[in-house]
């Protein structure tokens, strides 16, 4: 059955927003039609552009900016402060309305929104594209925001989609048209491809997602390693992750940290994901669990929410094991952003293990089960850091501030 996939994203969520929150407390302005940015605390975030309208990016203003260089753009520029509980506010309604049209829907960040329609075409017909529309068109109404929608026939499709052509659209990226809309297009457009692994590959020449999905995937695993197998992948528009919804039944096992400052370190980062990697792992065997998906979830210094799961071919709960996926992730997602809030996720739980041999030998998976048996009875009777993992070298997991 071919699965159909829409990704629903709100257009300049911040902006658009605020000025729905400015307009229904008698503000006499659309912020939106009016050189305006939504602004952080001057003080804690050194008043960087967190949101820009239209009109002010005509006049150069880019995100992340400072207010001050913001202004010297633009002298009428008006300046607001995010409004984040009302941020949040909408999200829900948004989500609500969403969940009207299936159960199977995942909230990928404030402002987006994955849903799972396979199998709906007796709800629905199969004139997708209309009912995209019709969504689209009742938000703005309901609402007051406008939306893009993508669909296609997985969620990296749908995503890729939604990002053509903004604002207030509607496109398709089907399988048999990944040729013609997506090979076009730059290299570092491709979903969640970063930025240096973007230059790595112009370094071999490969500039465009047609270069990608034509690449010898030997020379892709031989400078990228698994990651390799991801690009390729991506580049020819394949994608089996699923439609994660948040009261699902496999619920997860999480946690996730807000950091006292940004960091922008690749090893400090690291750092942090091996220690959320061995609590959550911890957590995993307590309950007698394996996981089958895993997850890296960010929140970036302009507060934007952004997640890469994989699924593996053997459910685990092996921390070495559980820590390669996460690592894998990382390296192939993170977009060299600043970031304020890192975790990891797991999730697709089973109460039985079907087979262990992604690392070990089949002789081997006893032993390995009763290691980490006798370091977690330990770690329960000493405390963590009681043990150390010959794979890592003592460290200290609580960053310091470099000066």
């Amino acid at each position: 059955m071919q699965r159909i996939i829409f990704h629903i994203d709100v257009n300049n969520a911040f902006l658009s927003w605020t000025a729905i929150y400015l307009l229904n407390h008698g503000y006499k302005q659309d912020i939106r039609k009016i050189p305006s940015v939504i602004g952080g605390d001057e003080k804690a975030r050194r008043g960087i552009v967190l949101a820009k309208s239209p009109i002010a990016k005509k006049y150069g203003i880019v995100t992340a900016e400072t207010l001050y260089s913001a202004r010297s753009k633009c002298k009428n520029l008006q300046v607001f402060p995010p409004n984040y509980a009302f941020y949040k506010e909408q999200s829900k309604k948004l989500y609500n309305y969403l969940s009207q049209y299936t159960p199977v829907i995942e909230q990928y960040s404030i402002d987006e929104c994955f849903l799972d329609l396979t199998g709906t075409s007796l709800l629905y017909g199969n004139d997708y594209v209309s009912l995209a529309h019709k969504i689209k068109d009742e938000i703005k109404e309901k609402f007051g925001f406008t939306v893009n929608v993508g669909i296609g026939e997985n969620k990296l499709c749908a995503k890729m989609a939604s990002d053509f052509e903004k604002p207030d659209k509607v496109h398709t990226l089907y399988l048999n048209e990944v040729e013609t809309k997506m090979w076009p297009l730059k290299v570092n457009d491709l979903f969640m491809l970063g930025k240096s692994s973007a230059k790595k590959l112009n370094d071999l020449g490969i500039y465009t997602i047609k270069d990608l999905a034509e690449a010898n995937i030997g020379l892709l695993r031989r400078h990228f390693k698994s990651q390799g197998d991801y690009f390729k992948e991506a580049a020819l528009g394949i994608d089996y992750s699923k439609v994660e919804p948040r009261n699902a039944k496999n619920k997860c096992i999480s946690i996730s940290r807000t950091l006292p400052y940004d960091v922008t370190r690749k090893e400090d980062l690291l750092k942090i994901l091996f220690s959320e990697t061995e609590e959550v792992s911890f957590t995993l065997r307590s309950q007698k669990l394996y996981t089958g998906t895993i997850a890296v979830t960010y929140r970036n210094n302009l507060f934007k929410n952004y997640s890469h799961q994989i699924t593996l071919d053997n459910p685990t709960n092996v921390t070495e094991e559980i820590y390669k996926g996460v690592k894998t992730i990382f390296e192939a997602s993170w977009k060299e952003d600043p970031i304020r809030n890192i975790g990891v996720r797991l999730g697709d739980l089973k109460e039985k293990a079907v087979s262990q041999m992604s690392l070990f030998e089949e002789s081997d998976v006893k032993v390995v089960d009763k290691v980490e048996e006798v370091m977690d009875s330990i770690i329960k009777k000493y405390g963590k850091g009681s043990v150390i993992r010959a794979s890592k070298k003592e460290e200290d997991y609580n960053i310091e501030r470099r000066q």
